[in-house]
């Protein structure tokens, strides 16, 4: 079985995930790469291309290497291959659950959730709904209509793109003028509204391995800015990601018991990365990621890092996971 790194897509997260290939591709030298470009045309990629690409969280790749296709080609072809995906790709149709609806349907093998995790997780709303069912807290959720009177009774709201990663779109809301700013970006998109909980950003991987699900040392963010905005992910060198976290016994339990809690909610497989407020001693739950980030500044690998598990290892242990096809 040909081991592939398909990577890139035609959504905001493309940058990420070319960051995440280059860590992947480091891991897995011997695998092939298939660079999905923003054009939607899949093409073969050179490694040395990859690998030299200096500033992928912000610079575009040059489209390296032979067309192979859109990316239904691409999975016609992997299938004819027997091709296994290693999916480095964030967002988009990758986390939506219609690439990996497409390769269920065509047989091809791939890293992660199947398509209904995916899709349940992408859906911000739907994915609240499931975990809340599991007994995690999760918060109010607002709406538009309503956003002048929450603002007076809550004084700051959050709002976030309902199907989006890696922070982009978030908007703060603490006065009108913030409101009419939220009121045109619905325009565009759907978001989620939910009141601004005071606290810190905390985040817990979530692993199965040797047939065990496991939870991963949580994360304590301490943004540069205070906001965990792409920028502070990815560009901020003041950006604090402590892990394990200095929360305490406690917390950290509550965070690990949360984090696997959303992971079987949803019913991911092969690994997952939860995202909380910790509010004094209570944990709060606004999402789950599918496909988190794998980049050298990512969260999960540094949790599986403090696990003692390196990151060859990890996905060494994904693809088994695919050729069996438990998902």
């Amino acid at each position: 079985m040909l081991i592939t790194i398909l990577f890139g897509g035609e959504n905001r997260e493309h940058f990420v995930s070319v960051a995440s290939a280059q860590a992947i591709a480091d891991a897995l030298p011997e695998a092939d790469l298939w660079f999905w470009g923003r054009d939607g045309i899949v093409r073969a990629c050179d490694r040395g291309v990859l690998m030299s690409h200096s500033r992928p969280f912000e610079v575009d790749l040059p489209a390296p290497g032979e067309p192979i296709g859109r990316v239904e080609v691409a999975l016609d072809r992997a299938s004819k291959e027997q091709r296994l995906l290693v999916l480095g790709l964030h967002g988009g149709m990758a986390e939506s659950g219609q690439l990996p609806v497409m390769c269920e349907d065509r047989g091809v093998r791939f890293t992660g959730s199947g398509s209904a995790a995916s899709r349940l997780a992408f859906d911000k709303m739907a994915a609240k709904a499931a975990v809340a069912k599991a007994g995690i807290v999760t918060p109010p959720t607002l709406t538009m209509e309503s956003g002048g009177t929450d603002l007076a009774t809550y004084g700051r709201l959050v709002a976030k793109p309902v199907a989006d990663g890696s922070s982009y779109g978030l908007i703060f809301v603490e006065g009108p003028d913030d409101l009419r700013a939220l009121r045109d970006a619905v325009q565009r998109e759907a978001y989620l509204i939910e009141p601004f909980i005071a606290g810190v950003e905390a985040t817990c991987g979530v692993l199965e391995r040797d047939g065990e699900v496991i939870a991963l040392p949580p994360v304590e963010i301490r943004p540069a800015d205070g906001v965990f905005d792409y920028a502070a992910k990815y560009l901020a060198p003041t950006t604090r990601e402590i892990c394990p976290a200095g929360f305490g016994e406690q917390v950290s339990a509550a965070l690990q018991s949360a984090a696997l809690k959303a992971h079987s909610g949803i019913g991911a497989r092969g690994y997952s990365r939860s995202d909380f407020i910790v509010a004094g001693d209570r944990v709060i739950f606004p999402e789950i990621n599918t496909l988190p980030g794998l980049t050298r500044a990512s969260l999960f690998p540094k949790e599986l890092a403090a696990q003692g598990i390196a990151f060859d290892e990890f996905l060494h242990g994904q693809i088994e996971l695919a050729e069996l096809g438990s998902r």
